[in-house]
């Protein structure tokens, strides 16, 4: 199990402002290089059908420009499976998406699009392309990630953040035990576990103490909180919280 929990910074609702007017500013390609240089391990795009945020030339400057691994998050579509290929990421993180969600609402149905995925999955580990599945902390989707040979998963921890937020302290312990014991499934069945969605300073201080994860992917958040205190200075206080909480990890040994 991995000691330092690496985080990647998702960069999309940069281009979200920039989109609302129009134009090149702000450049999430420059977000990422400062993300990069303000302790990042990695870049996460999402590269939608409705080209909502992140554009297809975002992603060629992203892989061109920045000196991290590139993560593209995309649909299971023909689309977005011949530009991953083109493009070559790092890593592609195969996430469910629909026209009318605001964000990603929940974690992808691996287990019941098995036969619409295993062609996906198996392309882009052909290509030498890190795969990810984004799925919810269940038993029957960690299974079906490790069918397909999707080397990686990535809990989808919305709804413990959502109650957290909340103050729904039962919600909060019932979605804290499911992702407690998924990422001990997900790492027993040989499965690499990251973690994201709705992730702020404290909920990623207290995820970063579970062993079996050994990647946060991080966007909103630190987006929103950048327009208070600058992108560096949300991603070294992030970086920090992590670093607590994986020291809690190693303290409890």
């Amino acid at each position: 199990m991995a000691q330092k929990l690496r985080l990647g910074v998702n960069i999309d609702h940069v281009a979200t402002i920039r989109n609302a007017r129009g134009g090149r500013h702000p450049d999430p390609v420059r977000a990422a290089k400062l993300a990069i240089a303000a302790g990042a391990d990695g870049i996460t795009a999402h590269l939608r059908e409705d080209r909502r945020h992140i554009r297809d030339d975002d992603v060629a400057r992203l892989k061109a420009e920045i000196d991290r691994p590139l993560n593209l998050e995309m649909a299971a579509t023909e689309e977005m499976l011949a530009i991953a290929l083109k493009t070559k990421p790092h890593a592609a993180c195969i996430v469910p998406e629909k026209r009318t969600e605001r964000t990603t609402e929940g974690g992808l149905d691996a287990a019941g699009q098995h036969n619409h995925l295993v062609p996906f999955v198996g392309k882009l580990n052909a290509a030498g392309i890190r795969v990810s599945l984004f799925i919810a902390a269940e038993r029957r989707q960690f299974d079906a990630a490790a069918a397909l040979r999707a080397p990686v998963v990535e809990i989808h921890v919305g709804a413990w953040c959502d109650a957290l937020a909340e103050g729904d302290n039962d919600v909060a312990k019932r979605e804290w035990k499911r992702i407690q014991e998924g990422a001990r499934i997900a790492h027993d069945l040989g499965l690499e576990v990251h973690a994201g969605h709705g992730l702020d300073y404290g909920s990623a201080e207290t995820i970063s103490a579970l062993p079996q994860i050994v990647e946060l992917n991080i966007g909103h958040f630190l987006v929103g909180d950048a327009v208070f205190e600058g992108l560096a200075e949300t991603i070294k206080k992030m970086r920090a919280a992590m670093d607590r909480g994986r020291a809690k990890m190693q303290g409890a040994r």
